[in-house]
């Protein structure tokens, strides 16, 4: 899952829709403006970022509204956290060693 994510947010266009998805729930049309790309190449990014799970998507009617799923980045805070913790440990025994040698 999280090299789907990972995927996902390798574009700037999708990292772009995302964090204009942040601010709210929008349609393909107003998600699309800005953007100078195709409404074919629009759609493939949405379904990226859909696949990823990072946004979701409501019918209505024959309008189709895209917001960011809140539960989406939660594989990607879980691999980032195992990481978080590594490295102040790895630093620290740096640290300790770097202290020894001084002395």
């Amino acid at each position: 899952m999280e090299a789907d994510i990972f995927k996902a947010l390798a574009d700037p266009n999708r990292r772009a829709m995302l964090e204009r998805l942040a601010a709210g729930e929008l349609n393909a049309t107003a998600l699309r403006q800005g953007f100078e790309i195709s409404q074919p190449a629009m759609s493939q990014h949405i379904a990226v970022l859909r696949g990823a799970g990072l946004i979701t998507e409501r019918r209505e009617g024959r309008s189709v509204h895209y917001a960011v799923n809140p539960d989406g980045m939660a594989p990607l805070t879980d691999w980032l956290a195992r990481y978080q913790a590594f490295w102040p440990e790895r630093l620290g025994r740096l640290r300790d060693f770097l202290k020894e040698m001084d002395q």
